[in-house]
């Protein structure tokens, strides 16, 4: 059953129309993947279902309450977190001091720092940053700072994650290792949207592909059906 769905959501940037009357849903224990061209809407989608952004028509809604209008902590309070396309983090805080921030502020209800803190060093051992806690956060290197978004994402007790080019500039193995993290995220029950241009990535793990193209929806089905669409290779994937 959908988790998170939206109906003809729109979003404008003056005359430029990034998002126009898009339609989808996040079915309960998927991995939904997001696909198009740079400039499609993917991350301006992303945007308006956390609350950085207000739609201009159309609805969002989670677990069957309208979020569209909602400030983007109290989505995140409501069960929504997600990472950026370029990696934000604090440089001069620490890593542990990063999901602590996330878990005390981010989840709904209050959480002793106690419980915080033990929940955190579960998080670093199970995003394969385990030992660096201490480390300030400028002194990972990329592949570390981007499973530092995602462990501060999912500290705050998420049930739906945003993945926003997690891939983006890794080399195959470590493409390969973040698709299995990806894969342990939706084991622990939480439900995915991804963005990705590694076509790698999402044909081998996401149950359903929407293409978004100039902001409208293009296409939507299975890995396989995305693949042999005429209008996806001609837009999107090439020969």
């Amino acid at each position: 059953m959908p988790i998170l769905e939206g109906t003809k959501v729109c979003k404008n940037f003056g005359g430029l129309a990034a998002v126009s009357e898009v339609d989808f849903c996040l079915n309960q224990g998927e991995i939904l993947g997001l696909i198009g061209p740079n400039g499609a809407g993917k991350t301006t989608l992303f945007n308006l279902i956390s609350g950085a952004l207000v739609t201009r028509a159309g609805e969002i809604k989670y677990k069957n309450k309208t979020i569209s209008k909602m400030k983007p902590f109290q989505i995140c309070r409501h069960g929504i977190a997600r990472t950026f396309q370029s990696v934000k983090i604090f440089p001069d805080m620490t890593v542990l001091e990063h999901l602590l921030l996330s878990a005390i502020f981010g989840s709904a209800g209050r959480i002793p720092t106690r419980e915080a803190k033990r929940e955190a060093l579960n998080l670093l051992e199970f995003v394969g940053l385990k030992g660096l806690e201490n480390v300030p956060a400028r002194d990972l290197n990329l592949v570390r700072q981007k499973r530092l978004e995602v462990a501060r994402a999912l500290a705050s007790r998420p049930e739906v994650l945003l993945l926003d080019e997690l891939m983006a500039g890794l080399n195959p193995a470590e493409v390969a290792e973040a698709m299995e993290l990806v894969k342990k995220i939706r084991d622990s029950e939480i439900t995915i949207i991804m963005i990705e241009h590694v076509m790698k990535a999402i044909m081998g793990i996401c149950d359903r592909i929407i293409v978004l193209h100039h902001g409208e929806k293009i296409a939507e089905g299975t890995p396989q059906e995305i693949a042999s669409s005429k209008t996806v290779i001609e837009v999107y994937l090439g020969e």
